[in-house]
């Protein structure tokens, strides 16, 4: 999990996180918002991959955060059926022949800006669950909201879900043991070419 000021630093994270799984022959899955979508296809096409081939052949597979958020909401809190016959139906197909599969989901996000913060800790755990059943790599990440302490204490139950947290200003990331049942979810910028596959 990071914690961003700057959107140029959060897509460095982002592209480092996408390309290194894109060079180890991982399927990539992104589900972001319209604009950041955008931007990695580009930071992608002037690294060197060629975005058009990796995603006829279902190497990369992106999703807006906001379509996919609408397809598995009810009344404001996510649905565990639709959330599968959605996000989790992604991933299956994702991994069809034993393709490893590394993630980013940004709609958990959306939903802590919109203050819906129940809402955002319940998509948590769902992801938390296909990590652990699916043996996925996730990345996430936080736009700052407000003062930088405010912010980490804030989230304090959603950090309880990752095994890292990166907070770009001060450049420091805090282990987590308190839940080590889940895949780990890390994603700093020395190490984003390199997630772990167990937390811990």
């Amino acid at each position: 999990m990071q914690i961003y000021d700057d959107d140029s630093v959060f897509l460095d994270t982002l592209e480092g996180f996408v390309s290194g799984g894109l060079r180890g022959g991982e399927t990539l899955v992104v589900i972001a918002t319209t604009p950041h979508l955008f931007a990695l296809h580009h930071r992608l096409k002037a690294a060197g991959h060629d975005v058009k081939s990796l995603r006829l052949a279902g190497q990369y597979i992106t999703m807006d955060a906001g379509e996919a958020l609408d397809g598995f909401m009810v009344d404001g809190y996510p649905d565990d059926n639709l959330f599968a016959d959605t996000i989790t139906a992604m991933i299956d197909g994702a991994q069809k022949g034993g393709q490893r599969v590394r993630a980013f989901g940004e709609m958990v996000a959306l939903l802590w800006a919109q203050d819906q913060r129940e809402a955002t800790i319940r998509l948590e755990q769902m992801w938390n669950n296909v990590c652990h059943e699916k043996g996925l790599s996730l990345f996430c990440a936080y736009p700052r909201i407000g003062p930088l302490r405010d912010a980490i204490d804030s989230l304090g139950d959603i950090r309880a879900l990752h095994s890292h947290v990166v907070v770009d200003t001060a450049r420091r990331a805090e282990r987590n043991p308190r839940d080590r049942r889940f895949r780990d979810r890390r994603a700093t910028p020395p190490v984003a070419e390199g997630i772990a596959d167990n937390a811990g």
